[in-house]
């Protein structure tokens, strides 16, 4: 397989994207593709382990920011890494990964690679890393949305689980305010009924925020405006009990004492819900793999990304939603 890597794109680019690719090329069995400016690219390389037969470096001499318009992807910067990336992977490679501007992706994927069959909008799907992962469909994509769309993303959402983690029979939720069947907008209540008479589709009904915590579900569905919020309060609580943890081990010599003899739990801790750990988010609904890995991702989140994006396209998923969405519509 050929995995097409965005170098240039994200907070930390390109230094962390590259050296993430070179520890990735130590493990993945695909050769990957690093898109960018090759000089300052190669000079990466020269200080980092990697698997040269596996290492291959495009020139690209413009770069998505942050802040352009993510038209520029499609009109304007073609000659951007980003831009001859995705159209590398719409021209045969197997998957691409990027940490630049989510909008521009999301724009670029689905109207340059463009979309599974069926599908009306594509979705990011961030994965939480609770004791049982949870995958938040829509994670920022798409604000305005129909129940319909929200149908599609338990679908896509519940095949990426079973196929590319390993979930048998995932379980879909709604999140809601409340548990009830009554409970929220109309946009809600109209999915709830949809997602209830889809025979396919393990739904356990509405999901509050206060239980993504304990794991009620796999999947769990919602618009992009909702999601991207339950999202950053995740992480964002997340990093405050990780700080608050470092603090109360360091308070005295007491503590630091205590942290020694319980070093290897409090860094297992740290490791299992670190969510550096599982890479990147997938876009959902796009015909190949595309992954969207965190704007400040450093060596290891990216090289993690890549190796998500290997499993992804090695698992045939896309194929599985096509036909999944296909019997949906017949």
């Amino acid at each position: 397989m050929r995995i097409i890597i965005d170098a240039m794109g994200g907070d930390n680019a390109p230094d962390e994207i590259v050296r993430g690719a070179a520890q990735a090329s130590m493990e993945a069995e695909s050769e990957l593709v690093l898109v960018g400016r090759e000089e300052k690219i190669r000079e990466i390389l020269k200080d980092c382990k990697y698997d040269e037969s596996k290492i291959e470096v495009v020139h690209a001499e413009e770069t998505i920011e942050m802040d352009d318009d993510p038209m520029l992807v499609v009109k304007g910067k073609t000659e951007s890494s980003m831009a001859i990336g995705l159209k590398m992977l719409k021209e045969g490679a197997d998957a691409f990964v990027s940490a630049g501007s989510t909008g521009a992706l999301h724009t670029g994927a689905s109207l340059k690679v463009r979309n599974i069959k069926g599908v009306r909008r594509a979705a990011i799907a961030a994965l939480l890393p609770f004791d049982r992962p949870v995958l938040l469909v829509d994670s920022g994509a798409n604000i305005s949305v129909n129940p319909e769309n929200l149908v599609q993303w338990a679908y896509t959402g519940a095949v990426y689980m079973k196929g590319v983690m390993g979930v048998e029979k995932p379980q879909v939720g709604l999140l809601n305010n409340g548990t009830e069947e009554c409970k929220g907008t109309p946009l809600q209540t109209e999915t709830y009924k949809l997602l209830s008479e889809c025979e396919d589709i393990d739904f356990i009904g509405n999901v509050e925020s206060k239980e993504i915590p304990y794991c009620r579900c796999d999947v769990l569905v919602t618009d992009g405006f909702t999601g991207n919020i339950a999202l950053k309060l995740t992480e964002g609580m997340s990093k405050f009990m990780l700080k608050s943890l470092k603090s109360l081990f360091t308070a005295n010599i007491f503590a630091k004492l205590c942290f020694l003899v319980m070093k290897g739990q409090i860094m297992g801790f740290r490791k299992k819900y670190d969510s550096a750990e599982y890479g990147g988010a997938p876009i959902l609904g796009i015909s190949k793999p595309v992954i969207k890995a965190h704007g400040n991702s450093d060596a290891k989140a990216f090289k993690n990304a890549i190796l998500q994006a290997e499993r992804f396209a090695a698992s045939g998923a896309i194929s599985e939603i096509e036909a999944a969405l296909a019997k949906r519509n017949s």
